[in-house]
């Protein structure tokens, strides 16, 4: 393989919704680079970039894949990722260390929920975006139908450079609007160059003239020279083109068919010739080890630097970190700091990936994309760089998880192995989240959706063994009083030998938002003082116990005001049971309630869809706090009862055809309506009869 020079590398990633034909435009790619012998086949599981087990039967990207191809002097690192809600968090990470996107859009669906959000996370990253309209071969496949979708979803700029020959089953090629010659398909799965058809001349050469209308725009001396019937050299329009794209007023559109490999040679060209070199632009923006802002050059003679996006976590070759390199160069065989952790790494050999093959290299360069097994400490989102000159570069904020469920080992000897398992699984996908409820004492892993956590499951199984099921979680409901009460109770034991005796009088009320108090009123001595605190945490071992259902009692004020004691037989455990059972009784009689958890919810959703959510909040107890508008969309914030949004993701998804999204944050507790309560007190008691 020949030495790339950083200013020889680019970086790309292939985003979009899923199901637009991402990982077979990079199987293309490749094949047409000469980086594989054929053309692999999403239904054969042949694909360069979905060979995981999971991949392969669900015929879909779950993680996101490195590849590369080589042509001429120049190396493109391509980043497949998937296009799916559950897993497109992996297409944000990757335009994270990339300075091109191309967005896959389906020549018969156009532009989906996923094509809008990566486009938006594009832009947001600042990288210089291309589109590919595919399956122009399928069934209802239109061209301009799709090109108007994106026109429409993302207003004026995008600018077709070729466009099809023939249409469905008869597309057979597309026209370079460029070299205005026609690219058509061959049996070696190759493209051949000709003459564009004589039917299509008058269409190629209006597309051109918008083509040229749109670029020489761009440049003032270039439209004055258009406009005065000048000729526009080749040259210049390409230039032109290229500084467009680069200022993100240009959007390069190319057409074709992935699985019939059409139009793909061109997309190759195009992203080399304007998708910039990733040592060209802004310095780097990171912060010191004392958290003062810092740049660093995007240079190979700068101290080393790079930004570690994702981590795999494989059963035999340990955990595999994938980087991109901003600065410096790193090799083989030698030591890293990582500023994140404040820690030193050993690297061993430095790999480039090509899907699930792998090859050593001596060193990477600033620019380019590479890996390293075994690294000790280093997660995702941790910066690796130079240890006498550190930087930190900021990592991506997790998004919100949607989903959760309560996971159990399926045999009782995987309880400990389950938790070390998950955590490597989070690992690797730092969108997945693990954690223990300490009320209802369960493991919680949670997610972008269900399928995201069954996929965590299978994985679970296949990696390390461990077999477990999923349940909706238990609600931690808590429980308090709403009234007032005076209690005595008297702890007598006679056993024939020393006895146990112990009586304390306690009031109990609420104490709302001021949690647990407890008073000691006792005078005259009437409980020695040692046991005073005996009584205390009997009181508290039954909050823990609960007394209507269960669940822990929270915000409640005792008195402990009265009591009597035996010179021989009290004793530390008889005041404790005197204190339990006191409050046990008293609790009841003092109008015990439950308290559930409320939750803000905030929707993001098209406007036209506002009505219905907001008609949906209000069935599931919700109450709406206010709407505003965001862009073309509208942003509904809620409180809602935990219980009626456990499954509220699928339902959103539902209502809104997957172009909604939603968080959940943790507001407060509050009073569980009745007759709900009396469902959920007969539900609770008739758990623990069958237990």
């Amino acid at each position: 393989m020949t030495d790339y020079s950083s200013d020889h590398l680019r970086n790309v990633a292939l985003v979009g919704h899923g199901s637009a034909g991402k990982t077979s435009l990079a199987s293309a790619v490749l094949y047409n680079a000469g980086m594989v012998n054929r053309l692999g086949r999403i239904d054969d599981g042949t694909t360069v970039t979905d060979y995981d087990e999971d991949e392969i039967q669900k015929r879909l990207s779950i993680s996101l894949t490195p590849c590369y191809a080589e042509s001429g002097k120049m190396k493109v690192n391509i980043v497949d990722t998937p296009g799916f809600g559950d897993f497109v968090a992996d297409a944000r990470a990757a335009l994270r260390v990339v300075e091109g996107a191309v967005l896959a859009v389906c020549g018969v669906s156009g532009v989906e929920v996923y094509t809008e959000k990566t486009w938006e996370w594009a832009r947001d990253f600042g990288v210089v975006r291309l589109a590919f309209i595919n399956k122009l071969d399928r069934e209802r496949a239109d061209f301009d139908r799709a090109l108007a979708s994106l026109k429409d979803t993302f207003g004026d700029g995008f600018v077709p450079l070729a466009i099809p020959i023939g249409k469905e089953g008869e597309f057979q090629g597309v026209i370079d609007l460029f070299s205005m010659k026609a690219h058509y398909a061959v049996e070696s799965g190759k493209s051949q160059t000709g003459e564009i058809p004589e039917e299509l001349k008058s269409q190629a050469e209006s597309f051109r003239e918008s083509l040229v209308e749109a670029v020489v725009e761009v440049d003032d001396e270039l439209l004055e020279k258009y406009l005065e019937g000048e000729t526009v050299a080749h040259e210049e329009l390409r230039e032109a083109l290229r500084k467009g794209v680069l200022d993100g007023s240009l959007f390069p559109v190319l057409c074709g068919s992935a699985t019939k490999n059409i139009g793909t040679d061109l997309l190759l060209r195009y992203v080399l010739e304007n998708v910039p070199s990733p040592v060209v632009g802004d310095d780097c923006q990171g912060k010191s080890p004392s958290g003062d802002s810092l740049t660093r050059p995007r240079s190979g003679v700068a101290p080393f630097s790079a930004y570690v996006f994702k981590t795999i976590a494989d059963p035999y070759a340990g955990k595999i970190t994938l980087f991109r390199v901003f600065s410096g160069s790193l090799q083989s065989d030698s030591s890293t700091y990582n500023s994140t952790r404040t820690t030193s790494e050993r690297v061993g050999h430095l790999l480039l990936l090509q899907g699930k093959e792998s090859k050593s290299v001596p060193q990477v360069v600033a620019g380019d994309i590479a890996a390293v097994a075994k690294l000790k400490a280093t997660g995702t989102g941790d910066t690796l760089c130079d240890a006498s000159d550190p930087i930190c570069y900021e990592s991506l904020p997790p998004l919100p998880r949607l989903m959760s469920f309560a996971i159990e080992p399926k045999s009782r000897g995987d309880e400990e192995k389950i938790t070390s398992s998950i955590k490597r699984l989070c690992e690797e996908d730092p969108t997945l989240e693990f954690s223990r409820e300490e009320q209802t004492k369960q493991l919680i892993l949670s997610g972008m959706g269900q399928q995201h956590i069954e996929v965590a499951l299978g994985r679970l199984k296949r990696k390390f063994g461990v077999e477990a099921t999923l349940k909706l979680p238990k609600i931690p409901y808590l429980e308090t009083l709403a009234g007032k009460a005076d209690i005595r109770y008297r702890h007598k034991k006679q056993t024939g030998g020393a006895g146990q005796f112990g009586e304390c009088a306690i009031r109990i009320m609420p104490n709302r938002g001021e949690g647990f108090e407890f008073i000691d009123k006792i005078v005259g001595g009437v409980i020695p003082a040692q046991y005073i605190p005996s009584v205390k945490k009997g009181v508290l071992d039954k909050m823990k116990e609960g007394v209507l259902a269960g669940f822990p009692v929270v915000d409640v004020r005792v008195e402990l005001y009265d009591g009597k004691y035996h010179p021989v037989d009290s004793k530390d455990i008889a005041f404790q049971i005197a204190g339990r059972q006191a409050f046990k009784e008293g609790a009841l009689k003092a109008k015990p309630v439950l308290l559930e958890p409320i939750m803000i919810l905030e929707v993001v959703a098209p406007e036209e869809k506002a009505g219905d959510i907001m008609g949906d909040l209000n069935s599931r107890r919700g109450r709406v706090l206010g709407m505003e508008a965001v862009g073309r969309k509208q942003r509904i914030r809620a409180e809602v009862p935990l219980a009626e949004v456990q499954r509220y993701a699928p339902d959103l998804q539902s209502m809104t055809g997957g172009r909604g999204t939603f968080s959940l944050e943790f507001c407060r507790y509050d009073q569980v309506p009745a007759l709900l309560q009396d469902k959920i007190v007969q539900r609770k008691l008739a758990e623990k009869e069958a237990s």
